[in-house]
């Protein structure tokens, strides 16, 4: 596999070996419902994966994502970031799980999820699991689900940035870590029919 960074297929299983890195980012836009079923095994020392994901929703879209990273061998490493926005009646739910095989000491895992709702119909449901069977590793999860911050938005209006700019700079700011190379004036377009719905 070697190195490798990907648009990722909405399923899929992948080995990753000995020394070797892989990158795979998802994306969701408005309108689409996606079922992501991802597994990754890390099965050779040094292995290394990095997750990223997004997802706009605003109308009536359910967006399912289920993550599993398997570290089988000594000295891995994964990352997962998934950021995302629900409105309108979107439905959404991030199962994230990573396991620690015993034999796979020095492994450092991490995952985060966070979300913002923009609408009390939109509901985001995220479990983030470790489990962990060895005794020398670095591990954490952790998972966020919130809305935006209106001081940010009286902070900017005080500034003389219109209410709509404002909501929308928010979310490009909190999307940021996630937005693919080159997509960002995708994402933005994205962003102006979220606000639009």
């Amino acid at each position: 596999m070697g190195h490798g960074k990907y648009i990722a297929p909405q399923k899929g299983k992948y080995q990753v070996a000995a020394g070797e890195t892989l990158e795979l980012q998802f994306v969701v836009l408005p309108g689409e419902s996606e079922d992501i079923d991802v597994s990754v095994d890390l099965t050779g020392p040094g292995a290394e994966v990095h997750l990223k994901g997004l997802y706009l929703c605003g109308a009536d879209e359910k967006v399912n994502f289920r993550i599993l990273v398997h570290h089988l061998a000594p000295g891995c490493h994964s990352t997962q970031l998934f950021n995302g926005i629900a409105g309108g009646a979107a439905q959404v739910s991030f199962h994230g799980t990573i396991v620690v095989a015993p034999d796979a000491q020095k492994t450092e895992a991490y995952q985060e999820n966070h979300n913002i709702v923009l609408t009390e119909r939109a509901k985001v449901e995220t479990r983030p699991q470790l489990e962990i069977y060895a005794d020398d590793v670095k591990c954490s999860h952790g998972a966020t689900v919130g809305q935006l911050s209106e001081d940010e938005r009286f902070y900017m209006r005080s500034r003389g940035i219109p209410d709509a700019q404002a909501r929308r700079l928010q979310m490009l700011s909190f999307l940021s870590p996630v937005i693919p190379a080159g997509r960002e004036a995708e994402i933005e377009q994205a962003l102006e029919k979220l606000q639009g719905e």
